[in-house]
């Protein structure tokens, strides 16, 4: 009896059940991926390392409102996932800078299109309240 694959129902072969999941299963591992790619910072940092190779202090000043912790921890889960490289200088005075992987560069053109869409978007999203339907309305009289 075949072994319950966590990333969902068995697949056609040994290497898509290695290389492909299934998002939807809890238990899946692209979950933790999927997650830090999307998270609040997680899709920041991998816009602005966009525009090329950048240190802490420039990435933290692009970002507006990401704190010296949130950034720290978006950025090691992002090369936790291959999507960063962190490289140290080593003149003095040491540096590190961050740049994105190719994989990093492919997924970061994703997360820009999607951006793009909703600032594109923006106004139908967060326009006015639709009038409520008559017959959603409240029956009752107003106080006298």
């Amino acid at each position: 009896m075949a072994s319950k694959d966590p990333c969902g129902p068995p697949r056609a072969s040994l290497l898509d059940r290695h290389n492909r999941g299934d998002v939807m299963v809890s238990a899946c591992p692209s979950r933790a991926v999927l997650n830090h790619m999307t998270s609040r910072w997680g899709v920041l940092v991998l816009i602005a390392l966009m525009a090329g190779p950048q240190r802490f202090s420039v990435l933290r000043r692009e970002i507006g409102g990401i704190s010296d912790r949130m950034l720290a921890q978006a950025l090691q889960a992002l090369e936790g996932d291959r999507l960063v490289d962190r490289d140290v200088i080593v003149p003095m005075p040491l540096q590190v800078q961050y740049s994105l992987t190719p994989l990093g560069q492919e997924a970061a053109a994703h997360l820009r299109e999607l951006t793009d869409w909703i600032e594109d978007n923006l106004p139908r999203m967060r326009g006015p309240d639709p009038e409520p339907e008559p017959s959603a309305r409240s029956t009752r009289c107003p106080p006298p």
